[in-house]
């Protein structure tokens, strides 16, 4: 008579930690990945003078194009470009509030915009109601 125990299973490996791992990483990456809106054209900043400039961090971001097309993220064309930037604006402004903090705007131009082109916008942004407007440059 044999009276030694039945042989053992093998205890099923616990997948628990290895898919906590796999969704810490997944929230992860989604954290420190950043969204933006696509450019709806390329633009090649102008190279900016003083080592100090840095890529302005505005609330919005306007894009000029070399042969003077303003865009505004779907929006291309100055009259629909400006017009959905105002629509923006006014969104941000019913959420906060824009007498205390007003809104800055990064203008991203081409660095072969002529410069009576980019000054000729500026009243127009002005009256959108951005009193600060800051030119996107890079370093050489």
């Amino acid at each position: 008579m044999d009276f030694s125990d039945p042989p053992r299973k093998a205890p099923a490996e616990n997948l628990l930690p290895m898919i906590n791992v796999v969704f810490l990483l997944l929230i992860f990456f989604l954290i420190s990945a950043q969204l933006t809106a696509p450019e709806p054209f390329p633009v090649t900043p102008p190279e900016a003078e003083a080592a100090a400039e840095a890529e302005a961090a505005g609330d919005f971001t306007l894009y000029l194009d070399a042969g003077g097309e303003v865009g505004y993220r779907d929006a291309t064309g100055l009259d629909a470009a400006l017009a959905a930037l105002a629509a923006a604006r006014a969104r941000h402004c019913a959420a906060r509030d824009c007498e205390a903090a007003p809104p800055t705007l990064a203008l991203r131009a081409d660095g072969a915009v002529p410069a009576a082109r980019l000054a000729g916008l500026l009243p127009a942004l002005g009256q959108l109601g951005f009193a600060r407007v800051d030119l996107v440059t890079v370093l050489p």
